[in-house]
């Protein structure tokens, strides 16, 4: 019998919510951005609460509870073992990954991504003055799988000083095998490109998959990565601006920590700190409901395709809460969609052109919601799909 409540629906209008307050249309109905619309664990909520009881909210001291939270935590559930001496603290993950692209590079300098990819990456490596090279992941068959020819092509390029990987990937669902990732980082070594890897949905996984920490694989691979990870996706806790990023080698990380404190975000709260802990610690039960409900909303979520919208390809997914659409067939670009959506049908998705899906027209769906917000949002879009 489930301990904890998916199902309930919790209002969320006038809570200063980015995802329900951010549009002046009050009848919209937000399925876009990644954050979920549970109450996060009540371990959490409770140990907010005592540091709340306190009462006085100074500048906070990183205590060893919370390196051991982290480290036991990625230990146990993804078989990693850090050391406290690798982590760094800072605000969130792409304050982190900005961080990392500018400790590791000079304006001018060349980052590789894989795109379609999370849109944040875009203007990280905009903003340190950096060029991004595009290996563009190959769309087949629902799912999509890495052109490693190109991949070689592009990472020996002198220019091409850092990887930045999305492990497991955003928009496209998967997560890479460990075949995968260390054939990317193998290619990487050759050339000498750093490996900065994004995991923060690593703990968002479906049942038959499995997330593998890229720098988990080899001694190597630790040496010249640097790894960005949070509990924000995992336990719905993003406003609390808590993030960590793991770098092993002593230069590299001197550099990584130079960065974080120039973009100043080296200072963090005692609401992230206190939540990060009790997450890692006491957060797991409720953690292992949250991936069976989300995985009972992918199912119910192809099945209502496969009813209502036969005509649309809903790509794989292997990790996250995030749903990624082929909507070719309607002949329109994805942005198109996405404005006629929330004009038509008071409906809010993300078009596929933002993460860099410029061949074709996708869409993004967050299922990180009670199941009957998930359905009346999928019979809008099946509304609009079919003319209604």
């Amino acid at each position: 019998m489930a301990k904890f409540d998916f199902d309930e629906i919790v209002n969320r209008r006038g809570t200063g919510s980015e995802k329900w307050d951010g549009d002046a249309t009050a009848d919209l109905l937000p399925m876009w951005v990644a954050d979920m619309d549970f109450r996060t664990s009540p371990a959490i909520i409770e140990a907010l609460r005592k540091r709340v009881d306190h009462g006085i909210f100074g500048y906070e001291h990183v205590s060893d509870g919370y390196y051991d939270a982290l480290i036991n935590w990625f230990d146990r559930r993804h078989g990693w073992r850090m050391r406290r001496e690798w982590i760094i603290y800072t605000t969130g993950v792409v304050p982190a990954v900005s961080a990392v692209i500018k400790a590791m590079t000079s304006p001018g300098d060349k980052v590789l991504v894989q795109t379609p990819v999370y849109n944040c990456f875009f203007s990280s490596i905009r903003n340190n003055g950096c060029v991004m090279e595009d290996n563009k992941l190959v769309y087949h068959d629902g799912t999509y799988t890495v052109d490693f020819d190109d991949f070689e092509r592009k990472a020996s390029d002198p220019a091409v000083k850092v990887f930045l990987l999305c492990n497991p990937h955003n928009p496209a669902g998967r997560a890479w095998t460990p075949d995968e990732l260390k054939r990317m980082g193998d290619i990487c070594m050759k050339h000498g490109v750093f490996v900065l890897s994004d995991e923060i949905h690593c703990d968002i996984v479906m049942p038959g998959y499995k997330y593998t920490p890229f720098a988990s694989l080899s001694d190597e691979f630790l040496q010249h990565s640097a790894t960005c990870t949070a509990p924000t996706k995992t336990f719905n806790i993003a406003g609390l601006q808590i993030a960590n990023i793991t770098v092993a080698d002593k230069d590299a990380r001197q550099r990584v920590d130079r960065a974080i404190n120039i973009n100043e975000v080296c200072d963090v709260g005692p609401m992230g700190v206190t939540a990060l802990q009790a997450a890692y610690n006491h957060g797991e039960e409720w953690l292992e409901e949250l991936l069976e409900y989300l995985h009972g909303n992918y199912e119910c979520l192809k099945e209502f395709f496969s009813e209502n919208m036969p005509q649309l390809t809903v790509t794989k997914l292997e990790a996250t809460y995030l749903v990624w659409v082929d909507c070719s067939v309607l002949g329109k670009p994805s942005t198109t969609i996405v404005e006629e959506l929330k004009e038509q049908k008071e409906l809010w998705l993300n078009d596929g052109e933002m993460y860099g899906e410029k061949d074709n027209p996708f869409v993004r769906i967050n299922i990180a919601c009670p199941r009957s917000v998930m359905l009346k949002g999928l019979q809008l879009f099946a509304d609009y799909v079919n003319g209604k």
